[in-house]
């Protein structure tokens, strides 16, 4: 390759940020320039760039979660143009990269928006309403002692693989911000699923059912009306199906009550 240069276009964009001190306060949109940003930069490192820019200039830093960036933690939570992780399917922010964006666009970076979510500053939002959630019936609570082997409970492959699919679920509330009541079902579904499927999680699988669905509901999030937004947006494709096997077993577990 004779002189021709390898080197990576710089690329620029116009951001429109959400910002808000604190959950008190009046947030409003806000406009920063991202110069000097590559294609191969995932989202949240021309974050970092943009942060780093507005350090220098003695501007707050944007504030966002993140943590593993590698689309297991689920933190990367930010509506980009209007879409929950930005554009495409199957990825989370910190897996979208800018060369899915046209140098010298507008984007828009807005905070998930949920009545249970609520903004702590910026990009961040609380979502610890997942975490008592789980913890309302996500686990067994049989004393087993030390563990089991592995081999001890013979599992049918079929639900094996239906318990590893619903256990995908990272839980970054891409289904509640896309909804237009922010219901959390397809999160709770997923969560309630891959444990009720499996021999070990039968024991309490009505108790669990009815704890989660309540928990739920008390938390503030809103009514599945099957539109199928939340599974249209989940990065790790966790299907709509597992929400009404939800709603078969929250009946069937209200009725065993009676």
């Amino acid at each position: 390759m004779s002189g021709e240069s390898n080197r990576t276009e710089s690329m620029s964009f116009t951001l429109k940020v959400w910002r808000q001190k604190g959950a008190s306060d009046r947030g409003e949109m806000v406009t920063y320039p991202a110069e000097g940003i590559t294609s191969e930069m995932s989202f949240l490192e021309m974050l970092d760039v943009v942060n780093d820019q507005l350090e220098l200039q003695g501007v707050e830093p944007i504030a966002f979660d993140s943590d593993c960036r590698e689309g297991i933690c689920g933190m990367c939570s930010l509506v980009i143009n209007g879409q929950p992780h930005g554009p495409g399917s199957g990825t989370t922010t910190c897996q979208l990269y800018m060369r899915s964006f046209t140098s010298g666009s507008t984007i828009t970076i807005e905070p998930w928006r949920a009545k249970a979510f609520p903004i702590v500053r910026d990009l961040c939002v609380d979502r610890s309403a997942f975490d008592r959630i789980i913890q309302a019936g996500g686990y067994i609570s049989v004393n087993t002692g030390s563990a089991p082997d592995a081999n001890a409970m013979p599992i049918a492959q079929d639900l094996a693989e239906e318990a590893m699919d619903a256990a995908a679920c990272i839980g970054c509330g891409a289904c509640v911000a896309s909804c237009k009541n922010a219901s959390a079902m397809l999160f709770v579904s997923a969560k309630a699923k891959h444990l009720n499927v499996l021999p070990q999680g039968q024991p309490e699988r009505n108790r669990r059912t009815i704890a989660m669905v309540e928990t739920m509901q008390e938390e503030g999030f809103g009514n599945c009306t099957n539109e199928y937004e939340c599974e249209a947006v989940c990065p790790k494709e966790i299907s709509a199906s597992h929400i009404a096997f939800l709603n078969r077993d929250f009946l069937r577990a209200k009725l065993s009550r009676k």
